[in-house]
């Protein structure tokens, strides 16, 4: 132990956005907050901790060894001190450097979350957003360009519904806003890479007794590891769990990174098996690494079999596009619109394929910009730069030179430029013109071969070129051929000769017409004049195709698909409608074209073929006789994890005696990521009887009988659950007949009451039958009993007692 004040310096990396404080020397220690360190560096009795400075820590009074290493507050690395004797006249005083101006923005250009496993469902938070518009806000309003991320407004970043990670990564941006109202975007990144998160665990087998050697069972599965990593290096890669045995073991390691070059990159602990990384890695020099880990069991003195170990590296966007020098190319002047003039292609040397090297092009400038600042396009995909304007005109503009940019992650990312120099060359669009309408000359009769009058002639072309060298020839007024014309050597004049001798008794006065042409044709201009008629919207493309999750909420945004009308004089409104939805899932907005989701949609519905949902869009303008135009939405729908998978076979028959395994085949509506390997369970009383368990291949259930029962019908209730552990029970209905073995046979008694709806029925007939003999029984006697009350000889035995007197109790008059 020692008494001397000390000066305290921290080591950190890296000290980009760390404020800077000045002890004798500038140090980059960020102090958080209050200003406080650790709970352990406040308990240090020698640290004076500096409150209202950002970077400054001065020690007084006794330092141990003890003391020398502490970490730091906020989940950082461990950091390592050092310390220094002040100088003669006690400690230095304290000079601190101005704080820099406030920047608003994120706290980085680039944010990567890691996750170990590649479905992630709702709710998992996958870290937190810095974010500030140097105010005292802590609070902000954040936007995701994916609408299955939320980022609150404290800056955590969570899943709002289930995403399954392709190919291990995925990739979108987060938007925010800062007082100003200026949007601010960063490009984030999720990624599947269980070294960020936990340090994988591996299995190393015990070897066997003796010096026997056993064969290992299986292989590493490959391991990643960022490129570019921060950090306090060596870092683990992977580590080994604690295992008791009986026997000491020996780890190393061999291959390019290890004992070959690139030598010392990776390390292996040899008695912990322990796989280090000794520094950054960067993936443009190599993508990957393969090892082989080397077991030696002390005292057995034989080598197990090496085990392979491959260690990916993730690319991160580390390298801008660039473009390997300018460009020069030619453009006529009457090239027409939509001609390629040159293309432009630009590399990035991230990983192929991935959006770190997704390329877009895009012109940022032209000069000069007339006659219009949009004479030229680009593809912003192929890079091909195309005459999208009239006007090129080489005696007013003879060159542009088009500054072009290239942008990585699809147009979002790190960029590069360069310039593409268009030289614009001459074309025959300035017809040679005569200095004068009219030449009179006079030759003498009977000669051959005397030059009559040169004709001059100009041209706005460009000189010695094609399409200013003139051509001339007589038109008519020499039927035979008494004159020739020729062109003059400087190529602007014609030479008009006599080819025979002249009779002047024959012809005293010869009247010649003399045309002048370019050697190229002339790209005069015609000027036709078109009838507008009303032209239906364009849609572009004409077939648009999206991405979309099945499970994509109601009133959440497919895709804003638009058309454009091509009348433009008529300054008409365009509107949209849905023209087809076979399953009705899609509305659109009237005026803007933005479809939306109306009812769920489903991967697995009849209307979905290969996984994709067409429906057409029309567009129609306000003419008074409207003009519609169509265009296909093809929504590629990604699976989610909705369907539980079922037992397809429900009705199976076995012997309750000594029965054969029944196999029942399982599927799932969903694809493959949510399909196999199924588990199975039995429920209820089913357990009791039955056992069940999966097959092999764990895409069928081996159900077998397991305790003797009587013959009948039975329900065995199986609850079956996909990878993802989605499940659903399936009720099989197991008939039990009185048998043995693996053919049942159904003969015999069943169990008591399980054929009472047969006996009721037979009982119910019974009784129907009874009830219709009584009918019949009845209808037949009162048929019989009809007649003997209209017989004459028994009507007149029928005593009368008639009240009132009849006629012929009246007495007479």
């Amino acid at each position: 132990m020692h008494h001397l004040p000390s000066l305290l310096t921290c080591i950190t990396t890296p000290a980009s956005r760390c404020l800077p404080g000045k002890v004798l020397q500038l140090f980059p220690c960020c102090i958080r907050g209050s200003g406080l360190f650790s709970r352990e560096a406040q308990n240090l009795p020698f640290l004076q901790i500096l409150r209202g400075l950002r970077c400054a820590v001065i020690s007084y009074g006794p330092v141990t060894e003890e003391d020398t290493e502490f970490s730091w507050c906020g989940g950082l690395e461990a950091n390592s001190f050092f310390f220094k004797d002040f100088p003669d006249g006690g400690p230095p005083n304290l000079v601190t450097a101005e704080e820099p101006a406030c920047v608003p923005g994120f706290q980085s250009d680039h944010l990567t979350f890691s996750v170990t496993r590649n479905y992630l469902t709702r709710g998992t938070v996958l870290g937190k957003v810095g974010f500030t518009d140097c105010t005292d806000r802590t609070r902000f309003l954040f936007d995701t360009s994916d609408k299955r991320f939320v980022v609150k407004t404290d800056g955590v970043l969570m899943v709002k519904r289930p995403v399954f990670l392709h190919e291990g990564h995925h990739d979108f941006f987060i938007h925010s806003w800062d007082s100003q109202g200026r949007k601010l975007t960063i490009p984030v990144s999720v990624s599947m890479n269980a070294a960020d998160a936990q340090v994988p665990v591996l299995q190393f087998p015990e070897p066997g007794e003796g010096l026997r050697r056993r064969k290992r069972e299986w292989v590493i599965p490959p391991l990643s590891f960022p490129e570019n990593r921060r950090g306090t290096y060596p870092l683990k890669v992977f580590r080994r769990p604690c295992q008791e045995s009986r026997q000491v073991r020996y780890y190393s390691i061999t291959g390019p990174g290890a004992d070959l070059p690139p030598i010392g990159r990776f390390t292996m602990d040899r008695h912990t098996g322990c796989l280090y990384v000794t520094q950054p890695l960067d993936r443009e020099e190599t993508a990957h690494y393969t090892f082989e880990v080397h077991t030696v069991s002390d005292g057995v003195g034989q080598a197990e079999d090496p085990m392979e170990i491959i260690v990916n590296v993730i690319d991160q966007n580390d390298n801008k596009p660039y473009f390997t020098g300018e460009y020069n190319a030619n453009v006529a002047e009457a090239t027409a619109i939509g001609t390629e003039v040159v293309r432009v292609e630009a590399k990035d040397d991230d990983e192929p394929d991935n959006l770190n090297s997704d390329l877009r092009y895009h012109i940022l400038n032209q000069d000069p910009p007339l006659p219009t600042d949009n004479m030229f396009e680009i593809n912003p995909v192929t890079g091909s730069i195309r005459v999208t304007g009239r006007g090129l005109d080489r005696e007013k503009y003879p060159q542009y030179t088009l500054t072009v940019q290239a942008a990585d992650m699809a147009g979002e990312g790190l960029t590069g430029q360069t310039k593409v120099i268009l030289t614009v060359t001459d074309s025959n669009d300035n017809a040679p013109v005569f200095t004068q309408s009219l030449y009179t000359a006079i030759v003498d009769e009977n000669k051959k071969d005397v030059e009559v009058v040169r004709m001059i002639v100009t041209d706005e072309d460009e000189p010695q070129t094609p399409a200013w060298n003139a051509k001339f020839k007589i038109v008519s007024g020499d039927p035979d051929g008494l004159f020739t014309v020729k062109t003059g050597t400087n190529k602007q004049e014609g030479i008009l000769s006599t080819a025979k001798e002249l009779d002047f008794e024959r012809a005293s006065k010869l009247t010649l017409l003399v045309s002048v042409e370019n050697e190229i044709p002339f790209a005069g201009v015609s000027v036709v004049n078109v009838k507008d008629v009303n032209e239906a919207p364009i849609f572009d493309p004409k077939e648009k195709l999206v991405v979309k999750p099945e499970d994509l909420a109601v009133d959440e945004v497919v895709v804003q698909y638009t058309a454009s009308d091509p009348d433009t004089a008529r300054k008409q409104t365009v509107s949209y409608k849905i023209l087809t939805d076979p399953a009705g899932w899609l509305n659109v907005d009237k005026d803007t074209g933005l479809i939306k989701v109306r009812r769920l949609m489903d991967r697995e519905a009849t209307f979905v073929t290969n996984n994709r949902y067409t429906a057409t869009i029309g567009a129609y303008d306000n003419d008074a006789v409207p003009a519609t135009g169509t265009g296909t939405l093809i929504i590629q729908l990604e699976d989610v994890n909705d369907n539980a998978p079922v037992v397809e076979l429900r009705d199976i028959q076995v012997c309750n005696k000594d029965p054969a395994p029944q196999l029942l085949s399982v599927t799932d509506k969903d694809g493959p990521e949510f399909g196999p390997p199924y588990s199975v369970s039995l429920q209820g009383m089913s357990k009791t009887s039955w056992t069940a368990r999966m097959n092999d291949s764990r895409t069928g259930i081996i159900l077998n009988l397991a305790t003797e029962l009587p013959s009948g019908e039975y329900s065995v209730i199986l609850r079956v659950g996909d990878k993802h552990g989605l499940e659903q029970d399936s009720i099989i209905t197991a008939k039990v007949c009185d048998c043995r073995g693996a053919e049942p046979t159904c003969l015999g008694r069943t169990v008591g009451g399980s054929n009472l709806p047969l006996i009721l029925g037979i009982l119910g007939a019974i009784l129907l039958l009874a009830l219709l003999l009584l009918v019949l029984l009845f209808a037949k006697q009162r048929k019989k009993e009809e007649p003997l009350l209209l017989d004459d000889g028994v009507r007149d035995n029928v005593y009368y007692d008639e009240e009132g007197g009849g006629e012929d109790d009246q007495p007479e008059d």
